[in-house]
């Protein structure tokens, strides 16, 4: 048994990392700290927390910690177990893009122009990051539509030249027709342009263009002058500032009531080159300054190109630290800076009024898509909280069922549940949502402050009208159930709205169905929302299956070898992670376990092999 005040004692005065798990042994919190036993016990002491922190307080089970030597190594633990685990109360930066860079194989002799999302040591140069596809893709065009740089994606002498050739766009290196020190030239000046280098560029076409125009080569002199023309266009759309410094990256943060928009600029050599931003839910009443921390450290922790500097509105608690790091990371300085006046603070507020008008934006979308529903649906309220639960069994084993939560128009995965079937045997999935909808009201009826919250204003099913009629008759059992225990129990409570989520025969989602048995039309926006809803919780559903399937797998195979206890179990399924892989693994690895002699290991090799 795990006593928390016994083992708060035992906390190390170091620096390190300490890891919060559950009942179910589920880590729902990571944090660093440079003393470990001073940071911890905070969290048992009776201090200020926000609402977010005293709730994974009181889920807490038990917690672990790793001493490192400096809070250094601390804070690279912390991004990585942080990452790999996503604990539910962390602050969470969802975000697994790779972002677009435009790439330039200088070391080729005719090199080309493209975008990439692989950033490798090989020598070219990389320009970026680019907040979309579309605006790199964009800015690779207009340069390829400029300078006669080759088109072809694989560089290969030929015996004529291409159609790109004939039409003016490539000067067919392919065939000698260009020296390597002329398209040399073309490239140095694509360099300037994705540089922001563009006033001595600019200079330079100028001066070539007249001389041209007085050799009264015409044509050559009309084609710099559109390229100039290109350049001073492309130069003014980028440009956002004076700053004369390199690369920096320009962070904003607004809050509404319900979450946080964070802004992030991306401006190279005094030109915006692209921007991105994040929806962070369930933060408003978290400082801003920790989650600006947390949003560095988690953003930043696997760029393979990192700005020299990073401009906030506020200086945050870790900035020394964090400088230490990125510059580690960078192999050069970077700098976390907070402007307190001039243009870089400018910048900073256009960051924090671009998030402040994108959360406005998606408030206003949220709100369009609730009357939408409300329309559709025909109710007589705003449809706030909607549930949606799905059944999933193989075979009629391991029955279970998952439940997702749509609040305000967002899908809340941190308020998915699921469900073992208790009282259904053998496959009739419309029993089984009849137990489920059961169960899952009777929480909210009993216990109003519990996890489950309050009851949904509508429900979703997942399949036609047999689960609609299910979820139906589960709501009449439990009205005339509560009214015999209670005559004045107000059964209107129970008159939730269910509406089946009809899939087509290759069990994609085709529509919304009412009790009438009538399909609903659904608008581009809506059908997105509601398919993504439907594909959450049949995640939900299949992933608990699976589980239990796996847990089932592991109990049969090793549970029934002699030798084999609980420890010496978990200690296999710690370092081999499956029944499968201790299977493919040989004699010597498994002898490492302790415990487990040669002899053990051929026994369980020979267990797991029938």
């Amino acid at each position: 048994m795990f006593n928390i005040e016994e083992e708060l004692k035992k906390l190390p005065h170091k620096p390190g990392v300490y890891i919060m798990h559950d009942k179910d042994d589920k880590i729902i919190y990571v944090g660093k700290a440079i003393s470990l036993r001073n940071r911890v016990r905070q969290y048992f002491r009776k201090t200020n927390k926000t609402k977010r922190i005293e709730n994974m307080v009181s889920l807490i089970d038990h917690f672990e910690y790793i001493v490192t030597d400096n809070e250094a190594e601390a804070l690279i633990l912390e991004c990585n177990l942080i990452k790999k685990n996503m604990p539910k109360f962390n602050v969470l930066l969802k975000d697994d893009k790779t972002y677009p860079y435009i790439k330039v194989n200088v070391r080729a002799d005719y090199p080309d122009v493209y975008i990439t999302r692989r950033i490798l040591n090989d020598g070219a140069k990389y320009f970026g990051p680019y907040a979309s596809a579309g605006s790199a893709k964009e800015m690779v065009e207009f340069i390829k539509s400029k300078f006669k740089i080759r088109q072809c994606k694989s560089f290969k002498y030929k015996d004529r030249p291409c159609l790109n050739y004939h039409i003016k766009k490539c000067l067919a290196p392919c065939m000698g027709y260009v020296s390597k020190e002329e398209y040399r030239k073309q490239i140095d000046e694509i360099i300037d342009v994705l540089e922001g280098k563009t006033d001595k560029l600019l200079k330079q076409l100028q001066q070539e263009m007249e001389d041209r125009a007085k050799n009264m080569q015409y044509e050559k002199a009309a084609y710099l002058r559109d390229k100039i023309i290109a350049v001073e266009r492309i130069s003014e759309k980028q440009k956002v500032s004076n700053i004369s410094e390199n690369d920096i990256d320009v962070v904003g943060l607004a809050k509404s009531d319900t979450r946080v928009c964070i802004e992030i600029f991306f401006v190279r050599k005094s030109k915006m080159i692209g921007r991105e931003h994040f929806f962070l839910d369930d933060l408003v009443d978290e400082d801003s300054k920790e989650i600006l921390s947390s949003f560095i450290k988690q953003y930043y922790v696997d760029r393979p190109i990192l700005p020299n500097k990073i401009m906030l509105r506020e200086e945050i608690e870790d900035k020394e630290l964090l400088q230490e790091w990125l510059t580690k990371s960078a192999g050069r300085k970077v700098e976390i800076k907070t402007p307190q006046k001039g243009e870089k603070l400018r910048l900073v507020e256009m960051a924090e009024n671009n998030a402040k008008i994108t959360l406005e934006n998606k408030e206003k979308d949220k709100n369009a898509i609730l009357m939408e529903l409300k329309e559709v649906l025909q109710l007589d309220k705003l449809p706030r909280k909607i549930e949606c639960y799905d059944i999933s069994n193989l075979s009629g084993t391991n029955i279970v069922a998952g439940m997702c939560v749509l609040q305000d128009g967002v899908i809340k995965k941190n308020l998915a549940r699921r469900f073992k079937i208790k009282t259904v045997y053998g496959q009739d999935d419309p029993r089984c949502m009849k137990e489920v909808i059961g169960r899952r009201l009777v929480h909210s009826i009993e216990e109003p402050e519990g996890g489950f919250g309050k009851l949904p204003d509508v429900i979703f099913v997942d399949g036609g009208i047999t689960q609609i009629r299910a979820a139906l008759e589960a709501e009449e059992n439990l009205k005339k159930s509560y009214k015999e225990k209670n005559p004045e129990f107000d059964t209107r409570i129970l008159d939730i709205p269910i509406f089946g989520m009809v899939k087509d025969d290759k069990h994609s989602t085709r529509a919304l169905m009412n009790a009438k048995r009538e399909e609903l039309k659904l608008s581009n926006n809506l059908f997105n929302l509601i398919t993504r809803f439907q594909d959450s919780v049949h995640d939900t559903a299949i992933g608990y299956h699976k589980k239990l399937r796996e847990r089932q797998l592991v109990k049969s195979a090793l549970d029934e070898i002699d030798g084999i206890g609980e420890v010496k179990k978990q200690a296999l399924l710690k370092k081999f992670g499956s029944v499968k892989k201790i299977l493919e693994a040989d004699i010597q690895e498994i002898t490492q376990i302790k415990g487990i002699n040669e002899k053990l290991a051929k026994k369980i090799k020979e267990e797991l092999g029938k």
